[in-house]
């Protein structure tokens, strides 16, 4: 059987021959990288040196920043911004080091390039900065504070925390909420707690026998006579409609604006008009019907006469 040979330059090298590896190759290209990795150990001690200071710096930075936050009562706000300083600091330390260790990396082309991942990274978590946007301009602008008491959507509560995620409310049955910033931020929000005194009222219903002048009258004394009624402004009794089964004499009256003393007075008025209305010979009626039937009703000698 013949075999084919291909001669290069006078040598002839046939299929069969084995390509033997070169030790010495081998060798001098591990000599390379161990003298480039020797050739760096200053740069990448001079760019740890950097990094550590930097992140020094931004921890110091934070500090100081929720310090500042602390002795003002905006500590939320000084723990965010606090946070956000120290981040773009540490980014700015890691972009520095990565220019010390790889020289020909310029400072413009890693800006370029956190640039276009800022677009990637801005689409992939628009809620996250969405709602890290809304918890610093909430912070800012202070609609409320931490300690108020608000209504946000179908939740009632105490504010605990605005953190950059999220507002975080402790209800007044003992559990915490978490709603997104963004929600409380574009939603209406109650706040309860903005004013020092807030507002109750509550309808009474008399019988239509009822002097309304004299309801109204001791209603007011009523509520004047309770621990927690602001004087300023006093209570006032109105008359608001006449109902189907009684006339309606509405009681406003003015307290702390908390939930615990809107809460407890306003049981302590309802109580004491009770009182008031029942010494002064003042009924609160009850609804009631009148039912009309078509023909005799049956009685007991009509049924036996019929059986």
């Amino acid at each position: 059987m013949e075999q084919d040979d291909t001669k290069t330059g006078g040598d002839t090298l046939t299929g069969a021959d084995p390509i033997d590896a070169d030790p010495q190759l081998i060798l001098e290209k591990l000599d390379g990288w161990l003298d480039g990795f020797f050739r760096l150990i200053p740069n990448l001690v001079v760019a740890l040196a950097v990094l550590a200071l930097f992140i020094g710096l931004g921890l110091a930075v934070a500090w100081g920043i929720r310090r500042s936050g602390q002795s003002r009562n905006r500590a939320d706000l000084g723990a965010v911004t606090g946070s956000l300083a120290k981040w773009a600091i540490w980014i700015a330390g890691a972009m520095l080091a990565l220019t010390i260790v790889t020289p020909s990396l310029k400072p413009g082309d890693l800006i370029a390039g956190l640039g276009i991942g800022s677009v990637a990274i801005g689409f992939a978590f628009k809620d996250i900065l969405q709602n890290m946007l809304a918890g610093l301009l909430i912070l800012i602008r202070q609609p409320f504070e931490v300690g108020d008491q608000i209504v946000a959507g179908d939740y009632e509560g105490t504010v605990e925390h605005i953190e950059t995620r999220a507002t975080l409310i402790r209800t007044f049955d003992g559990k915490r909420v978490v709603i997104p910033n963004s929600d409380v931020y574009t939603n209406a929000v109650t706040v309860n707690t903005a004013f020092p005194t807030r507002r109750s009222e509550y309808d009474f219903g008399i019988h239509y026998d009822a002097d309304t002048k004299l309801a109204m009258r001791v209603a007011v004394e009523a509520a004047n006579g309770v621990d927690g009624v602001e004087s300023d402004p006093a209570p006032e009794a109105l008359s608001v409609n006449l109902g189907d089964f009684a006339k309606v004499v509405r009681l406003r009256w003015w307290t702390k604006s908390t939930q615990s003393d809107t809460v407890h007075v306003r049981s302590a008025v309802m109580l004491a008009v009770e009182d008031i209305f029942a010494e002064n010979g003042i009924d609160i009626p009850f609804p009631t019907q009148t039912l009309h039937m078509d023909g005799a009703l049956e009685t007991p000698k009509a049924r036996e006469a019929a059986e």
